[in-house]
């Protein structure tokens, strides 16, 4: 994969590939980078504009040893100033990190990073490999020939008729319907009523993937500054773009992008009084583990209490 950074590319100890992709699926970049730890700020910025040029793609994975061990990817936080500029590096890209254990002595110093939410998967740590000290990494790239399109539904309720919806239910005789019946039946008879008029009165819709959900600090404005970006990185690739007009656009698309974080979290923070569930939702999504409810009941089959 040429990725037009001229001699500066010599800095950098990466190697990319193209994979070809069937025919209905786009191509996969795939990168290999090894950065020693004493690496300097020149061989720095190069490696950031080749992960730069190369997220553009629908498709990059990009592994290796980055020698960054002071940073803490739960709170996306570090000490040092050089690893402060690689994980800028990654926000401004909007490249997911995967690895979630430690690879090398209670450090995380090979690093898996996507730009598509479920390209990669199945990531687990294998041991060392030889007279190695480093954890071999092995995981899996998740193609299909095409986005399946969701088939669950959901209530719009926005489109709903709650006038007819309420006489529906209001016209019952529930005294007469639910006389003699026990808290079982009673609630079938309710429920079958309440799905009948929510079926006449509720429209539905085909429910979007949560992989498409936009940021609560993605607005119409910034998306088109992150598409100008992307639009610039395609022409600098073809030599179509100056460098310098590539390089001023970025800069400009991820000052928005900082700009619209801190704007969406300082106003949940003084509005948390006021708007607790917006807050919480936002603190929910940044979290990378999820808790489930477990089973209700036991192996025997009763109810827990």
């Amino acid at each position: 994969m040429d990725l037009h950074l001229g001699m500066e590319e010599e800095l950098t100890k990466s190697l990319w590939v193209r994979i070809k992709g069937r025919a209905g699926a786009g191509d996969i970049i795939v990168g290999v980078c090894y950065r020693p730890p004493d690496q300097g700020d020149r061989a720095d910025e190069a490696l950031y504009r080749q992960i730069g040029a190369a997220s553009c793609s629908q498709a990059l994975v990009l592994m290796g040893d980055f020698n960054h061990p002071d940073i803490c990817w739960r709170d996306n936080a570090a000490e040092r100033k050089q690893s402060r500029k690689f994980l800028e590096c990654v926000n401004d890209n909007f490249l997911l990190q995967r690895i979630k254990e430690p690879t090398r002595k209670g450090a995380m110093l090979d690093l898996v990073l996507t730009n598509k939410e479920g390209l990669v998967g199945d990531v687990k740590l294998k041991g060392s490999l030889g007279c190695s000290d480093h954890e071999m990494v092995e995981f899996r790239i998740l193609r299909a020939a095409r986005r399946a399109r969701s088939k669950l539904t959901t209530l719009e309720f926005r489109r709903a008729d709650f006038g007819p919806f309420r006489d529906l239910l209001g016209r019952i005789p529930w005294d007469k319907a639910l006389e003699g019946r026990g808290a079982q039946d009673s609630w079938l008879i309710f429920k079958g009523h309440l799905l009948q008029a929510q079926e006449r009165c509720i429209p539905t819709k085909r429910k979007s993937s949560t992989n498409t959900k936009r940021p609560p600090w993605m607005n119409k404005e910034l998306l088109g500054k992150v598409k100008h970006k992307k639009e610039a990185c395609r022409g600098w690739k073809q030599g179509q773009v100056a460098w310098e007009e590539y390089r001023e656009t970025v800069r400009a698309a991820r000052d928005q992008v900082r700009k619209a974080k801190a704007l969406i979290e300082i106003s949940l923070a003084r509005d948390v009084k006021d708007n607790k569930k917006s807050f919480y939702r936002y603190v929910s999504d940044k979290r990378r583990t999820r808790e489930n409810a477990g089973p209700l009941r036991n192996e025997t089959g009763d109810l827990d209490t």
